[in-house]
């Protein structure tokens, strides 16, 4: 697949709420591994603009990705700094770069030296799917992924190994890389999955939530990549767009008590919190920006395990409970 790129109205109000940055990005992969950034680096996937300052690739090892910056100034010399790889210029502000060959985490940062302007591209290259040995992967349980997905979500080409030194890192500009992982048992192991168009919704939702006036950092991620076998352990649909790393369950949580703030401010933590979520969410689905990249949207009631939220996902096709 050929990614490129073209303006997006969320994307711009996004670089100007985020940071002045004038560095744009289009990343170009064998296949549809690009990940969503924040700030005004612009990735185009599919029908998407990806622009942040920090955005998320995910590539198989030894792939080669294209990049380059858009509306280059041309007495920039632009510099790109791989930590690993191998990198090939194509001309101003334009690379070829070869994943390496390991697993891990290999930030490249583009920088326009004369301006100061950077932008950084946290690269996971994956653990490819097919180094699953029965249903495990080095001692993690996966489980079995169904023959079939949800439309529009791609079957996982591998894992982005989770580890003490990259759980931290950020994805977009206000999600970090733990906050998807899945929340079964296990040792120092962990692998996920994640579809880069995920945090891009919670960021668009994110920021629409704040110009309707809430306080809100992050969301807080009840849910987010789950394993076929957790997932069938809780009982959940065989279809669960978690499966695939394409669905979060959230809810904002400024006070830090673990529960939905109180968002009707009648008092209480219940559905009825959920429910002004919820809205705000499918109010900005129904936007022109946000029927690209919200496809799915229900919202629960606390139980004796949980308070209530709002779950969200990328699905290509509308659904709402």
């Amino acid at each position: 697949m050929t990614l490129t790129s073209k303006s997006c109205p969320f994307m711009k109000r996004l670089g100007l709420a985020l940071l002045s940055l004038s560095v744009f990005f289009v990343i170009i992969a064998a296949q549809p591994v690009v990940a969503p950034a924040a700030i005004r680096v612009g990735i185009r996937y599919q029908n998407e603009i990806l622009a942040t300052q920090v955005s998320a690739l995910t590539v198989l090892p030894g792939e080669t990705v294209t990049f380059e910056v858009i509306e280059p100034d041309p007495g920039s010399n632009y510099v790109a700094q791989p930590k690993g790889g191998k990198l090939v210029p194509l001309g101003t502000g334009q690379w070829v770069w070869t994943s390496p060959c390991a697993p891990g985490l290999y930030p490249i940062q583009v920088l326009a030296p004369d301006s100061g302007d950077k932008a950084t591209l946290m690269a996971f290259v994956l653990v490819p799917f097919r180094q699953l040995q029965g249903e495990c992967l080095n001692g993690y349980r996966i489980g079995r992924y169904p023959k079939k997905t949800l439309p529009g979500l791609p079957s996982p080409a591998g894992f982005i190994e989770v580890t003490k030194e990259n759980e931290d890192v950020l994805v977009s500009p206000n999600f970090r890389l733990k906050q998807f992982l899945c929340k079964q048992p296990s040792s120092s192991r962990k692998y996920l999955v994640l579809n880069e168009r995920l945090p891009l919704a919670l960021e668009y939702v994110l920021e629409r939530v704040k110009l309707a006036g809430y306080r809100a950092t992050t969301f807080h991620v009840m849910s987010g990549y789950r394993t076929p076998s957790y997932n069938f352990s809780l009982g959940n649909v065989r279809f669960s767009a978690h499966q695939w790393g394409a669905a979060a369950d959230i809810f904002i949580d400024e006070d830090g008590d673990g529960v939905m703030d109180d968002l009707n401010r009648d008092g209480l933590c219940d559905i009825r919190d959920a429910e002004v979520l919820y809205q705000l969410i499918d109010d900005s689905a129904a936007q022109p920006e946000g029927q690209k990249l919200i496809g799915g949207i229900g919202k629960y009631p606390a139980t004796a395990a949980h308070g209530p939220f709002v779950h969200v996902d990328v699905r290509e096709r509308q659904a709402r409970w």
